[in-house]
């Protein structure tokens, strides 16, 4: 009963199969409790009926639920976004809000998170030991996280005392009137998702001094329990850094700064600029390859729908200009017949393995055209699963370059036969230089995933939950195949264009929405739909049909 003496009634939760019935009200956390010993890392967060809820939240009705944990993603994220919450508290706790002007956490390097903190202090060993060691202290007392709603104009006046200008910028343009904020301890903040529901659940963490900020480590996904060591890959680093600073000082580094941009009508001088900028950067690329002479093979590889096409294409013309003749050759028309593809562990076949590559007649191919001789290049069948020749002949002449693109191009395994000195590898993903605001990142697969989202429907006739269910399969696929060789490029390309978002939003909503409720794939399109709510709109019709854009939403004058 409760205090008025009225009977509470019984709700009941279902989970693998097994009912759990509490009095109305009961928070989930109690049935977190009560299943623990079935999970093997701690449940964070419910996924009710294809909604996620947060453990404080009362148990009202019936339902059926998932119960996630860091192995989950959104758990994932979940526990990441509370660690950076304990994090900023620590660091005005240890360091008084008066000398802190603002703490950004930026974007991932080596699994960890690139953080940066700006005030009257320095950066040292010792404060980052300071502030780690208050972040153990609020955990070993079990501080409470709690989250209140208030009107979004209160929000922004709390921002605006706070220094928190980018918050302001972006609840300018939030259509709520109402907001959610979370609280620890009386720092008060707002974070794009959910919250464990005390600091006792943030066990692992690590801060660690890094170039001109520190990052914030933390467990993987796919070992909760455990701190990766950190490998930053520095030359993605250095290019990330790059495209960062230039946006802050176009005031374009974060998604209020953008949308002031788009309202106040500076959007076409804000695409060209960017479109000017990349253009400088491939033909920057294109000169540094001319300048190093006996280069006869461009490699080119990147993550999932990182623009590898449009780039290539961009490259070649600009090689062009230079007196070069560029030729396109696929890495793909060099996978083994079917019958010799490798399967992985679950018996599919495995196209992502360089072994589902004949790596030993590409070499002998390249080999002999860099010899002078005449080679047929084959030509892959996907229907048939067949290698076929169909009269491609192909000799190098004193100025032809390859332009050879594929995921395993900066393996050395790929290429093993050629000389280094004939080789220039390049390496290309979309390294997001916006931030949703300060403390609210925007992690470069999720720019991947929109574009993936948008192209998969476009040229494959794929819907969204499609593209959802593989994306798993392919971030592992890269973590694997790609990643580990970035530093060995010779040069990185950033292919992440600030008004990008803005360009898909109205592609990927109406995809994001056709994801059925229920289904296993509903909680990610709801994310991403969240997300995309923060950005104003920009029309296509005005994006250059040379863009990279134009490789996911059409229209472009390459065939991609």
């Amino acid at each position: 009963m409760d205090s008025t003496g009225t009977e509470k009634r019984l709700c009941t939760i279902t989970v693998l199969g097994t009912p759990h019935t509490y009095p109305e009200g009961t928070p989930f956390l109690k049935l977190a409790e009560d299943c623990q010993k079935d999970y093997p890392s701690q449940i964070l967060l419910v996924n009710l009926d294809g909604k996620l809820t947060e453990l404080n939240k009362p148990i009202v009705r019936d339902g059926n639920a998932e119960l996630l944990t860091s192995h989950d993603r959104p758990a994932h994220l979940t526990y990441e976004r509370s660690a950076e919450l304990l994090m900023l508290k620590a660091f005005y706790d240890t360091l008084g809000r008066k000398n802190i002007r603002r703490i950004i956490i930026d974007h991932s390097v080596g699994r960890a998170l690139f953080c940066r903190a700006e005030g009257d202090f320095e950066l040292t060993d010792e404060l980052l030991q300071g502030v780690e060691a208050a972040m153990r202290k609020m955990v070993d007392l079990k501080l409470p996280i709690r989250k209140k709603m208030v009107r979004t104009d209160e929000a922004i006046e709390s921002f605006r005392r706070h220094g928190m200008h980018d918050k302001v910028h972006l609840f300018r343009f939030r259509r709520s009137s109402w907001v959610h904020l979370y609280e620890l301890a009386g720092f008060e903040d707002y974070f794009y998702g959910y919250m464990v529901p005390d600091c006792s659940y943030i066990q692992q963490f690590r801060l660690q001094k890094f170039m001109d900020g520190f990052v914030l480590r933390l467990p993987t996904s796919d070992d909760p329990s455990t701190i990766p060591e950190f490998h930053p890959s520095m030359k993605t680093f250095a290019a990330l850094r790059e495209s960062t600073t230039s946006a802050e000082r176009l005031g374009l580094d974060t998604v209020g700064g953008l949308n002031e941009c788009i309202a106040s009508g500076g959007t076409q001088e804000m695409i060209l600029m960017q479109e000017a900028i990349m253009e400088k950067r491939i033909g920057d690329i294109a000169q540094e390859i001319a300048d190093r002479g006996g280069v006869r093979f461009v490699m080119i590889a990147g993550p999932s729908s990182s623009g590898k096409t449009t780039t290539s294409n961009r490259l070649c013309a600009q090689l062009r200009a230079l007196g070069y003749r560029p030729f396109p050759v696929e890495v793909d028309n060099y996978f083994h017949n079917r019958d010799k593809t490798p399967k992985d562990a679950d018996g599919n076949y495995d196209f992502e393995c360089i072994g589902a590559l004949d790596t030993e007649q590409f070499n002998e191919d390249m080999s002999r055209l860099l010899k002078g001789e005449t080679v047929e290049i084959p030509k892959f069948n996907f229907r048939t699963g067949t290698r076929e020749y169909n009269g491609n002949y192909l000799k190098l002449e004193k100025n032809d370059i390859l332009v050879i693109e594929g995921i395993h191009c900066l393996n050395d395994a790929m290429s093993y036969s050629l000389p280094a000195e004939s080789k220039y590898k390049i390496y290309v993903s979309c390294l997001t230089q916006m931030n949703i605001d300060e403390h609210n990142r925007f992690p470069t697969s999720d720019a991947r995933l929109l574009r993936r989202i948008v192209r998969d429907a476009r040229t494959r006739g794929y819907d969204a939950r499609s593209t959802l269910a593989r994306w798993p399969s392919v971030n592992r696929g890269e973590h694997v195949n790609i990643f580990p060789y970035q530093d060995s490029a010779d040069a990185i390309f950033n292919s992440a264009l600030i008004y990008e978002t803005a360009v898909m939003k109205p592609y990927v909503e109406a995809l994001l929405f056709g994801v059925p409720r229920g289904c296993h794939e509903y909680v990610e399109a709801k994310r991403l739909l969240k997300f995309l709510d923060y950005f104003l709109a920009v029309p296509s019709d005005i994006i250059p049909l040379t863009s990279i854009c134009r490789e996911f939403i059409g229209g472009g004058i390459y065939k991609v």
